[in-house]
């Protein structure tokens, strides 16, 4: 039986003849960043389709549902995980101010109707490559928080303004962005835009994005605050104005340790590792017991189109995937 919502998530269920059954989802999502790979997500979704294949004629005591949401990503309105988070019912009024779309809060689901969740979905690191193991089981993803900060000076002559008189912007921003590789957290500035950007003009204005994540939300906290008022001490120091704002928060999300130990056991006992990437599954652990597994990508490449993966690789995770379905069934018989 397959369906789409009012988010726009695709939608299949595999029926149990029980009565009152409750439904376990594999899902991951449909949609990728611009110039992108074609594992990052899809595959996730292919294998539950494959799951639903090979269950196909079982007398499951729940209804197996594959879900592939839409707009994890955000790309479109710089909202990660607008499907799941529409299912699930947590949109706030800015989201649904911002999207086009009208009557996307009509997917909400109750959650009393969700068993567990479970999702599939490359590394997207190094790490099991590393390892030279094909899966690898998921702790918690990562909190993360993402900030705009700027910073204001005062453009001038590039040849006639001495060292000591100038209040350069961008020189300001690099010491925070150096500053930020030493935080002992996985840090990233992805963007950075100069004003007036010219070659002979000391820049007046330096903009600039933060990426901070961690797995434990104190210390990603403890890092973004340290950063901060390093920031405003070069400001300080420089004469120049300094604006920060936080724009997206996401808390720590930890996988089920039950349903972790029955991917780890099906899995013939893969290692354990946090996920730095945002996932559906950080939304859908706050309505039911949710888990992950990983599987080795090429180099941990991702987000770009030389996203790869091994064909025995995909062969083990459907195989460890069909085999924790049949067990969460039996101890649900």
């Amino acid at each position: 039986e397959v369906r789409v919502d009012a988010a726009f998530n695709l939608i299949g269920r595999l029926p149990s003849r029980r009565r009152g059954a409750k439904c376990l989802v594999i899902g991951s999502h449909l949609d990728t960043v611009c110039n992108a790979g074609k594992y990052d997500g899809p595959l996730g979704v292919l294998l539950g389709l494959a799951v639903a294949e090979r269950l196909r004629r079982h007398s499951l005591p729940f209804h197996l549902e594959v879900v592939g949401f839409s707009d994890e990503e955000g790309v479109r309105y710089h909202t990660t995980y607008l499907g799941s988070r529409a299912m699930l019912g947590l949109l706030g009024r800015r989201d649904l101010n911002l999207i086009e779309e009208k009557g996307i809060e009509k997917a909400r689901r109750p959650r009393r109707e969700l068993l567990a969740y479970l999702e599939a979905h490359i590394e997207q690191g190094p790490v099991l490559q590393q390892k030279q193991r094909p899966l690898g089981v998921v702790t918690a993803i990562a909190g993360q928080t993402r900030i705009r900060a700027a910073f204001t000076g005062r453009a001038g002559h590039a040849g006639t303004t001495p060292m000591t008189m100038r209040q350069d912007a961008l020189c300001a921003a690099a010491e925070v962005i150096l500053a930020a590789e030493k935080l002992g957290v996985v840090a990233t500035v992805g963007q950075c835009v100069v004003h007036p950007g010219v070659s002979n003009v000391i820049p007046g204005r330096a903009t600039f994005s933060l990426d901070v994540r961690d797995a434990k939300d104190a210390k990603r906290k403890a890092a973004c605050a340290k950063l901060h008022r390093l920031a405003a001490a070069v400001a300080r120091r420089r004469g120049l104005r300094l604006e920060w704002r936080a724009e997206q928060e996401t808390p720590t999300a930890p996988m089920d340790a039950e349903l972790t130990s029955v991917l780890r056991r099906v899995a013939g006992q893969a290692p354990l590792l946090p996920s730095g990437a945002g996932h559906d599954a950080a939304e859908m652990a706050l309505a039911c017991p949710a888990a992950m597994l990983f599987v080795r990508c090429k180099d941990g490449i991702s987000h770009h189109p030389d996203e790869s993966v091994r064909v025995a690789d995909v062969a083990a995770v459907l195989d460890a995937l069909t085999r924790a379905v049949l067990e969460l069934a039996q101890g649900h018989a």
